[in-house]
């Protein structure tokens, strides 16, 4: 299952908390297929078949073919001065 680095959580649960009425919500990541990659965005709840991954107070919820594709891998994160945010994955282990 996808893991988090200490530094991932806090930019998700900043990003989280720029968003009015997504309080409780977390960052959703959706596997767009091919050579897309992934899609980011702030979202109040899990959709019905996400996969929910928390890391004390950060939520990711993970569509079907995130959670496949992201089942190994570590997410990431940079934090700007200017509030901006880079994620990044990288291999468990």
């Amino acid at each position: 299952m996808l893991t988090l680095t200490q530094t991932a959580a806090q930019a998700v649960e900043e990003l989280v908390a720029r968003v009015p009425l997504a309080e409780e919500g977390g960052v959703r990541i959706r596997d767009t297929g091919g050579s897309e990659g992934f899609e980011l965005s702030v979202a109040p709840a899990p959709a019905p078949a996400d996969t929910v991954v928390t890391e004390g107070g950060a939520r990711v919820f993970l569509d079907e073919g995130a959670a496949a594709a992201l089942d190994d891998r570590v997410l990431d994160a940079e934090l700007s001065n200017d509030g901006a945010v880079r994620f990044a994955l990288g291999t468990q282990g």
